[in-house]
């Protein structure tokens, strides 16, 4: 009677390791398969966790102040971008307004990993030894910028390119609620006005 509690005992254990190891795997499979799709969108999700959340502030040295802006230093105002978790929707203070050509690069980073796709934005005083013209779409650049880890110094492609004002902002995470200070860079149509 004993020896059979004892069995009985034994094979419940075995099932319920193996229910839990079955458990494991099917989330490391979801996961993988999330991580996969955050891969996929190439400037979202995945890459926004290795995003300078909050950067200094510093600028390039030529980098020439809007006269105009369409937003001032110091406007409130909503983003309507997605570039970093969080980021869509939340509520923006306007830190610096900066008339530049903008780049959307992508490049594999010297940390190693997946290559970053349609990277937005790298301005046209953040790439190395460029010329004063602007740069055409396929064109081979160095990285001279650090909004995220393992850029600097690396080889882009440059996917796109267009004339315009580029943002810096400090804005409060809608996903976090932290606030993120000096983000660079979002352009005029990725803001609204409150």
């Amino acid at each position: 009677m004993k020896r059979k509690k004892l069995i009985m005992i034994a094979v419940l254990l075995l099932v319920s390791v193996f229910t839990l190891a079955a458990c494991a795997s099917d989330n490391g499979e979801s996961n993988s398969a999330d991580n996969e799709e955050n891969k996929e969108m190439g400037s979202g999700s995945d890459e926004s966790m290795d995003m300078e959340h909050s950067g200094s502030g510093e600028i390039p040295e030529d980098l020439a102040v809007a006269e105009n802006p369409k937003f001032e230093v110091g406007d409130q105002v909503i983003l309507t971008t997605d570039h970093m978790k969080g980021m869509e929707g939340a509520e923006a203070t306007i830190t610096g307004a900066y008339n530049t050509t903008a780049y959307v690069v992508s490049y594999i980073p010297s940390t190693g990993g997946e290559r970053v796709t349609n990277h937005k934005w790298v301005i046209h005083e953040e790439i190395k030894n460029a010329s004063e013209e602007p740069l055409e779409p396929g064109t081979e650049i160095t990285l001279d910028a650090s909004h995220m880890e393992g850029m600097r110094g690396v080889t882009a492609k440059i996917e796109s390119a267009k004339q315009t004002t580029v943002y810096m902002v400090d804005y409060i995470s809608t996903v976090t609620g932290e606030k993120v200070k000096n983000h660079k860079w979002v352009t005029e149509s990725e803001i609204s006005a409150e």
